[in-house]
């Protein structure tokens, strides 16, 4: 059962910006702190940005000062705006919630290409 829809994925040059969103549904949106996930070839997928329903932010360090996760509490969307994007950034980046997580429920994740 899709809960959360990743999209806005697509191919850069390295230094460029995109806008990932991730429609949810209202439930999962009022209830839930949302993360963008990522997974590049090879290696585990890897939290990259989290908002709490409160709005308060983390980023782990690879990402601080070029990405930036909001919430549009009009339309349930999660956006992760990504600015200065590298060619380590290729991925594709997911959104979920803890407990889908810990489920293993993963939606079909949006691939962000950056081409150096």
């Amino acid at each position: 059962q899709v809960q959360l829809v990743e999209s806005g994925g697509g191919l850069v040059q390295a230094g460029g910006s995109l806008r990932l969103s991730c429609a949810a549904s209202g439930s999962i949106f009022r209830s839930n702190t949302i993360g963008w996930y990522r997974q590049a070839p090879g290696k585990q997928r890897e939290l990259v940005a989290t908002i709490t329903v409160g709005g308060s932010t983390f980023y782990v360090d690879s990402v601080k000062g070029r990405f930036t996760i909001s919430r549009d509490n009009t339309n349930n969307t999660v956006y992760l705006q990504m600015n200065s994007l590298k060619p380590e950034d290729t991925a594709v980046y997911y959104c979920n919630t803890r407990l889908l997580q810990a489920f293993g429920s993963w939606g079909q994740g949006t691939q962000v290409t950056v081409s150096s």
